[in-house]
């Protein structure tokens, strides 16, 4: 009999692809027991108290990533949504006032409109841009949920039901609305299109109420980031919250952190895109650590690096298999690991305004991760003043095909289907540990420099 930590069982199979999927990558990360952060081990890294000994949990999880049955446990952690250093006790009850929290927010935008925390989602404009309501908006349901085609997949349809009709009416009729409140609901119909397309190869999706849940989490932090709302990408970056954790306020919050490292790069002016500073990042790196391809880029027409947009906004999502990019995701949060994200007694009606509180002072370098050590080390005092890693990540694998870029891309189209051959052929620990060379080959000389 197989145990679970056999080295033959794969990730993805504790998630599982719909049959007629073929055409999806196959996962190369494989549970090993004695290095992957199994259930066991991770009870017994607690103390009796609560206390967790984060440098314990960061190192197995270098090794050999999280088990998927408390994958959604250790996030919070690595996320900063917990500080190691609280007990169960306070961790419970701030959890309860998280909660609390994202159940206001979610009634107030259900005032708004009341298909938010339906069960059902929108795909269509339900305002027009100077506020007038679009009488008849296209609301997705599943029609019935009994309704199972012989392949086994329930049918999802686009429909218009008349008590959801009227249920939208009621709210967005003839009433006064303010600037914030016709953008976000300008937003509604794209977060439910987004929805629908997000992880389709997962039979978890086929589920109204997974897609709902999704929809309504998007829709309330749409709603309470006043300065990104939602963009397209945000929905690849909040579905693995959704499926690793059960609750919906829990998934809100873990995908709220994770936005705090990532919302520069969704936020838009009329002069600029936030990602142009990770692009800028990212051929700076380059020029580097591999000045000669960065020059061949150059040459192309290539020197903003537009080409790699989609690995920075929704970090390898579509190179990797579902298993493979939460496997990576977490090596590099364990690898960047700061223990002053964790801010155990904030206020959560503060969040996302307050996302760049003061630092606490004196933290242990033992407790960061190697990448956050690195910079340490290096006069980088906290990941605010440094590159992300996955800045580094991008880097590695441009480096990693540096020979066939240099090669065989003779304009910007050949290197978009190099960097698309990619897909499915990276190994995510492989790709962690070139991004740690790539950052201390950069460190290295950027300190020459």
């Amino acid at each position: 009999m197989r145990m679970w930590g056999d080295p033959g069982i794969p990730t993805d199979s504790f998630y599982q692809i719909r049959p007629e999927c073929t055409d999806v990558p196959k996962t190369r990360f494989k549970i090993k027991a004695g290095k992957t952060l199994s259930a066991r081990t991770w009870q017994s890294i607690f103390t009796l108290d609560g206390y967790l000994d984060i440098t314990r949990t960061l190192r197995r999880i270098r090794r050999g990533g999280v088990h998927p049955s408390i994958r959604g446990e250790v996030w919070e952690f690595l996320l900063g949504c917990y500080d190691p250093k609280s007990t169960f006790e306070e961790r419970e009850n701030l959890r309860q006032r998280r909660s609390v929290q994202y159940a206001k927010w979610k009634e107030e935008c259900r005032q708004m409109f009341p298909i938010i925390g339906s069960g059902k989602l929108i795909t269509a404009p339900i305002i027009t841009e100077d506020g007038q309501t679009i009488e008849d908006p296209l609301v997705l349901m599943q029609t019935n949920l009994n309704n199972v085609k012989g392949n086994g997949i329930s049918e999802t349809t686009p429909t218009t039901p008349t008590e959801t009709l009227d249920m939208a009416k009621e709210q967005i009729g003839p009433v006064t609305m303010d600037k914030r409140e016709i953008q976000w609901k300008l937003t509604l119909h794209q977060i439910g299109l987004d929805v629908v397309r997000t992880d389709r190869t997962l039979v978890f999706y086929e589920k109204q109420e997974n897609l709902a849940k999704l929809w309504d989490v998007l829709a309330v932090y749409a709603w309470i980031d006043k300065d990104v709302g939602y963009c397209q990408g945000m929905s690849d970056i909040c579905s693995p919250m959704i499926i690793v954790l059960e609750d919906e306020a829990d998934a809100f919050w873990c995908f709220e952190r994770l936005m705090r490292k990532l919302r520069k790069n969704f936020r838009c002016t009329e002069r600029s895109v936030g990602v142009e500073t990770q692009l800028s990042n990212l051929a700076e790196v380059t020029q580097v650590i591999d000045p000669k391809l960065h020059q061949h880029l150059e040459n192309l027409g290539g020197g903003n690096y537009l080409f790699a947009v989609r690995m920075l906004m929704v970090l390898f999502r579509r190179e990797f298999s579902f298993g493979d990019s939460l496997y990576l995701w977490e090596m590099m949060w364990a690898l960047e690991y700061d223990p002053d994200s964790s801010h155990l007694y904030e206020d959560p009606d503060s969040a996302i305004e307050n996302s760049h509180v003061s630092k606490r002072k004196g933290k242990s370098i033992r407790q960061c991760g190697k990448f956050e050590r690195a910079n340490l080390r290096n006069g980088v005092t906290n990941s605010e003043a440094g590159l992300p890693i996955y800045v580094f990540l991008v880097a590695s694998v441009l480096k990693d095909r540096s020979s066939k870029l240099m090669q065989h891309a003779h304009g910007l189209d050949d290197v978009v289907k190099i960097l698309n051959d990619i897909t499915g052929s990276l190994d995510a620990k492989k790709a962690c540990s070139g991004a740690m060379k790539a950052h201390k080959k950069y460190l290295r000389k950027a300190k020459k420099a």
